[in-house]
Parts: C-alpha cells; structure tokens; sequence
C-alpha cells in the first residue's frame, strides 16, 4: 500500500505509538509519520505508506491549524497541563477585550523561544533531554507567522482558541507568551491540529477505527496518493519512452515529454513527473542547456 493516511490520533500516545499500531494493523513494514504531535495533543497526523515515505520531504505543511484551550493563571515547565507547576497568579481581573488585544499583539512575524521540553537540538542534544536532566540553556528565537488568531469561547480561566500558523510554531510557547502578556501566566491544556497542508481534519479516520477500516476494505477510499500529496508542484507528464527512461533512472531528455511548458517551470524548481496518472519521479530543474527551450532535469527519487 503507497499513499498517506491522515490518523486522527488521540491524546495518551505518542506520533511514534501511532506509527507502530499502523504497521502492525497493516502489516506494512515502511511507516513513516509528518509533523509530530505531542502525547497530550490530539488531531491530524499524516502517516506514509510504502513509497508515500519518500516524498515526505517534499511536502508542503508550511501552513497548519490548531484548536487549543490554555487555562490562565498557572505555568508550567513544560507549558503544558503534563508539566510541573512553576507559579499562580491571580486571573479574575483578566478582561476579554484584555485577550483579543494580545492575541491582535501576536500576529503576523513574531519571534518564539523553543521550549526546553522540546526536540529542537543543541550541540547535537534535544533540549528535552537537558530539561528532564533540570538544565536550562541559552535557546536562540525563531521566527515565526501567526497567519491567524482567534477567540473561540471566554470563560476564565479557560480561553479556547484557534490559530493558523507557519510550520515551527509551539502553541504551547504561544500560550505561554500571552499568558506572560496578559500578566498572569498560562499554559495549554488542551491542544487539536486540524490541517496540516493538505492533510485535514475531514480527511483523517480516529486510530481506534483503523482496523475495522481495514478489515472492510475501505482504507483505499481514504488514502491520498502521493502524486495527490505532491499537488503543490508542478507536473511533467512523459512519453512512453521518458517514463521507461525514468524507470531505469534515466533523467529524461528532449522527446521524452508529452508536456514541458518551460515558461511555467523555473531553474532550481521541484516538479513531480508523471505517466499515466502515475508519479514516477520527483525532479529539479536545472541549468538549461542546448538552447532557450530545453532544460536539464535530474533525478531528485524515482519510484517503481
């Protein structure tokens, strides 16, 4: 089986946890999963099959949603309901206009310290190692865009929210920030991805489901290809000739393609290579050579 399944995993396991269950139901021995998510968190969690784990480098999750609710007043070390509690501060006085005016401060291009409890390296050490060890060291920030920010329910000292976001983005640094904004303090207690790229939350089916799913045969209905997958790129579509090419590894050449629109497809860019509505190949342009109407392509993974 080649293509991605988007698992709505539920909170208690890990991404990895995940990854193992479908391999084991499946019986399929490349798994792979894109953007992990935190045990505590629930939602969309594309997995790869077979060949699909391939192309997970190519894939565009620059753009993911979130549902989270952080609860005011309380941090924690990990900034999450799984952490130690660090400090209480008073929240009563906190007013919902107070919130829709921070959330309006943390749009757009922020800057964002990584947590310590996070998988981001330093001198080759995840940080969360050094964190559960109680060390703390100098993180550098990163930046990062809030496409959108929105107050779904007010309630203290519960704040449900919704954001839309660049890939790299904590929600739960984000709570903490408005927290630390807001002047009381406050990490995520609860935390959703809806979308990530393609990957949607209509999309994905609940782990619990994905044998029964299996055993009636129904998986094929909801696996998204990975020429699907690769939407985002542009498609050369081959001759008979190209695509036999292709498969020996051979980078196609003048001839082998039934569409090439140069004007389309710039130097230094990714294209996915097609026969038959299949996806033979992932590609890059490269220097044009010969003349102005014929480009170099090379091989970037090839598929059987």
């Amino acid at each position: 089986m080649h293509g991605f399944l988007v698992i709505d995993k539920p909170a208690g396991i890990t991404s990895h946890d995940v990854v193992a269950k479908v391999r084991r139901v499946l019986s399929q021995k490349k798994v792979g999963h894109t953007g992990t998510l935190d045990p505590f968190a629930t939602g969309v969690l594309p997995v790869a099959l077979g060949d699909a784990t391939k192309v997970i480098s190519h894939l565009d999750e620059s753009v993911k949603e979130y549902r989270a609710i952080m609860r005011l007043g309380i941090t924690t070390d990990t900034q999450d309901c799984t952490g130690k509690v660090l400090e209480q501060k008073d929240f009563e006085k906190i007013t919902e206009t107070q919130v829709l005016e921070a959330f309006a401060n943390f749009t757009g291009i922020i800057s964002q310290l990584p947590p310590m409890f996070s998988a981001v390296k330093q001198g080759g050490v995840p940080l969360y190692k050094l964190a559960r060890l109680g060390e703390e060291v100098e993180r550098t920030p990163r930046q990062i865009c809030i496409h959108t920010l929105s107050m779904n329910h007010y309630q203290l000292p519960f704040i449900t929210f919704t954001v839309c976001c660049s890939r790299g983005t904590y929600v739960r640094t984000l709570a903490k920030d408005l927290g630390d904004t807001l002047g009381c303090g406050a990490h995520l207690v609860e935390l959703r991805r809806l979308k990530s790229g393609l990957f949607t939350e209509d999309l994905s089916i609940p782990l619990q489901l994905l044998e029964k799913h299996f055993l009636e045969g129904h998986l094929s209905e909801v696996l998204i290809s990975p020429l699907r997958a690769l939407a985002h790129l542009p498609t050369i579509t081959l001759t008979d000739v190209g695509a036999k090419n292709v498969g020996f590894g051979r980078s196609p050449s003048e001839g082998d393609y039934v569409t090439l629109t140069v004007a389309e497809i710039k130097q230094g860019q990714t294209v996915s290579l097609v026969h038959e509505g299949n996806l033979l190949a992932i590609a890059s342009i490269c220097q044009p050579c010969l003349s102005d109407h014929e480009k170099t392509i090379r091989l970037l993974r090839v598929f059987s």
